[in-house]
C-alpha cells in the first residue's frame, strides 16, 4: 500500500518533502516519487497536483498532515471532478 506522507529535509528548520512511499517504510526511507513540498515556517507549499492525482485515483492514502495540506490547496475538489467526468 502506498501512502503520502512528509519527508524531513531541513537540519534546524523544519521542511518536509510530500512524497509518496510505501507503507512498511521509515520515514526518511527511499520513496516512489516526491510530489510535493511544505515549509510551516514560512507557510510555503508547491504541490505537483497532477502527480497527486495520479497516486490518489491509484489507492493511495494521505497521512492526516498531507490531509490537511491538500484540502486546504483543493486538491479533492479536482479528484471529484476528474471522477465525474469519467463515469
Amino acid at each position: 500500500m502506498v501512502k503520502l506522507r512528509l519527508k524531513r529535509c531541513g537540519r534546524k528548520q523544519p521542511v518536509y518533502r510530500i512524497v509518496a512511499i510505501d507503507v512498511r517504510s521509515r520515514r526518511e526511507g527511499r520513496d516512489l516519487r516526491k510530489v510535493g513540498f511544505y515549509d510551516p515556517i514560512n507557510n510555503q507549499t508547491y504541490l505537483n497536483v497532477p502527480a497527486i492525482l495520479y497516486f490518489l485515483e491509484k489507492g493511495a492514502q494521505p497521512t492526516a498532515t498531507v490531509h490537511d495540506i491538500l484540502k486546504k490547496a483543493g486538491v479533492f475538489t479536482e479528484l471529484t471532478l476528474n471522477q465525474t467526468k469519467f463515469t
